[in-house]
């Protein structure tokens, strides 16, 4: 499951800030097994066979991966990936795949409730905008 850590263009969020946010948040660390600086450096938070801490009532059976960003310089949900964590969000999508053969890419806003009941969670029903990208598209992406 792709999140993004909803940090504004031109503020960074270190892996040390993000864990120290975590366990402010009461968590045990970092929630995301991954996170992917601006850099396209990818940092391991809790490890696979850890559940996580990223999305209630789906952290048993997932594995969630963060990417630095999200916001624009005014606050508003964007999709601000570099080129760099395109391809390091790629790579490491691509590897899990690799791994868990059964499993599907989806984004935290991909759990809203299905609000009209059409089958469709749409843009209006999203309680959250995160990842601020289709996720399910990923691997579909030109970087």
């Amino acid at each position: 499951m792709i999140h993004c850590s909803a940090t504004r263009t031109g503020s960074d969020l270190t892996p040390e800030a993000l864990d120290k946010l975590h366990r402010q948040r009461g968590f045990n660390g970092t929630g995301y097994h991954y996170y992917i600086r601006r850099s396209g450096a990818v940092y391991l938070g809790r490890p696979l066979e850890k559940m996580g801490a990223h999305a209630k009532g789906f952290n048993a059976n997932s594995i969630g991966i963060c990417y630095e960003g999200g916001l624009d310089e005014m606050g508003k949900a964007v999709d601000t990936r570099t080129t760099a964590q395109r391809r390091a969000l790629q790579a490491l999508v691509q590897l899990l795949l690799y791994k868990f053969p059964d499993s599907w890419v989806m984004g935290h806003r991909d759990l809203s409730p299905d609000l009209n009941g059409n089958g469709i969670i749409e843009p209006h029903e999203w309680l959250k905008q995160c990842p601020c990208f289709e996720a399910s598209k990923l691997m579909e992406e030109k970087v």
